[in-house]
């Protein structure tokens, strides 16, 4: 019995050292734990950041990626777990370094390859005591629309200079050669071609004002295109038969776009309108329509001295001119071919351009066809009837445009 209780003793205080050990080996366990654990976000800023509207990169204290929204993946920012730009990683340094926000404007390439580049609004700030906030705002389009702005409006100041000087300065020759009829004459026929440039401007000025604010889906709807082609030829056909050009049309097509009628017809009449002016006398500008795979093509060809590669990049651009002393000689504005990209990108369109010095060019203004109600009352194009330079011109756009 002695024996017994002895046993029972050693094993109750056996049992009681073994609770006892485990219960610190659990505790220290649970303290190294605590230790190896990483400090996480502040309470509730993983949900603002979900909400913030930003790109944002959130980095430790090694500028290790801890969390990146999707943005910043899609803007180039972070590539895996690193930060890609120096200047963020500068600017995560100074906020680390002076504990202060940081702001700054960037231009940073958009990819390791090609020269495309992002301009990002950035803001650099501390996220609690281990972190560093990066907050992009994709300011691209902003910046580049504000630069296009302002060299819209240095140019419109430019070209207003010219006809309302030179109409300055013909008044005062008119009126100090008062007693000269021959020289009153010629003084009044100057300043009639230089208010009638400075009329055309303006009114091409206030042209593209309207198309930048224009809403075709809202105020559009169906058009004929071949009535929008015979109006804008009827009014071309004057400075046409000034310089003997005749302007041949093809066949119609039984095709209609969505869209606003006069804005379609100031469009065709400045590529006519331009075809004409670069045309030399007793020559042809040739217009045909096709439709291929929903889209309307209209194609104004003339016979003029066509474009290098250099001047075919920028033609397009606001008050560019391929030759500046003879669009001023013809009246040309340098607005005409800005409206009319204006008015294709507002028709979900586009216009195109083939040319070659000594040969030529042709526009081409392509359109969505509208979508017709009835499967079964789907045109049939039909071969069109154009001159054979314009049949020749048609096959190097459509090679060029491929």
């Amino acid at each position: 019995m002695l024996i017994g209780v002895i046993a029972g003793l050693v094993g109750l205080a056996l049992g009681t050292f073994g609770v006892l050990a485990f219960r610190v080996s659990e505790k220290q366990r649970q303290f190294v734990d605590v230790d190896m654990d990483e400090p996480s976000l502040p309470k509730g800023a993983a949900d603002v950041l979900a909400v913030v509207g930003r790109a944002f990169v959130v980095v430790d204290a090694v500028d290790g990626v801890v969390r990146a929204s999707p943005a910043a993946y899609a803007y180039g920012l972070v590539r895996g777990h690193t930060v890609v730009h120096k200047e963020l990683l500068d600017m995560t340094a100074g906020v680390r370094r002076d504990g202060v926000i940081l702001e700054k404007k960037l231009e940073l390439p958009r990819g390791p390859l090609g020269q495309g580049t992002i301009i990002v609004q950035v803001r650099a700030a501390m996220l609690g005591e281990e972190y560093i906030l990066l907050l992009a705002d994709d300011r691209t389009e902003i910046t580049r629309t504000e630069e296009i702005r302002n060299d819209f409006v240095a140019n419109v100041s430019h070209e207003l200079k010219t006809p309302v000087g030179a109409i300055s300065l013909l008044a005062e020759a008119l009126e100090s050669s008062a007693d000269d009829e021959q020289a009153v004459r010629r003084f009044a026929k100057r300043m009639h071609k230089e208010s009638a440039r400075l009329a055309a401007l303006v009114q091409d000025i206030i042209e593209l004002s309207r198309l930048q604010g224009a809403s075709v889906s809202q105020g559009g709807g169906a058009v004929d295109i071949n009535a929008v082609i015979a109006e804008a030829v009827d009014r071309s056909q004057l400075p046409a038969e000034s310089k003997k050009i005749q302007i041949v049309v093809g066949e119609p097509a039984d095709a209609t776009v969505f869209g606003d009628r006069d804005l379609l017809v100031t469009a065709l009449r400045n590529l006519i309108d331009n075809a004409i002016r670069y045309s030399p006398e007793n020559t042809k500008v040739g217009v045909g329509v096709r439709s291929k795979d929903g889209l309307i093509a209209v194609s104004v060809t003339d016979q003029g001295e066509g474009m290098t590669p250099e001047d075919q990049e920028r033609v397009f651009e606001r008050f560019y001119r391929v030759d500046a002393a003879r669009s001023r000689h013809t009246g040309g504005t340098g607005l005409g071919l800005s409206i009319v990209k204006h008015v294709a990108s507002n028709h979900g369109g586009e216009v195109t351009l083939w040319s070659r010095p000594g040969q030529g060019s042709t526009f081409t203004l392509r359109l969505p066809e509208m979508e017709s109600q009835d499967e079964a009352d789907t045109p049939v194009v039909k071969d069109r009837a154009v001159p054979e330079r314009v049949k020749e011109r048609r096959v190097h756009e459509q090679g060029a445009s491929a």
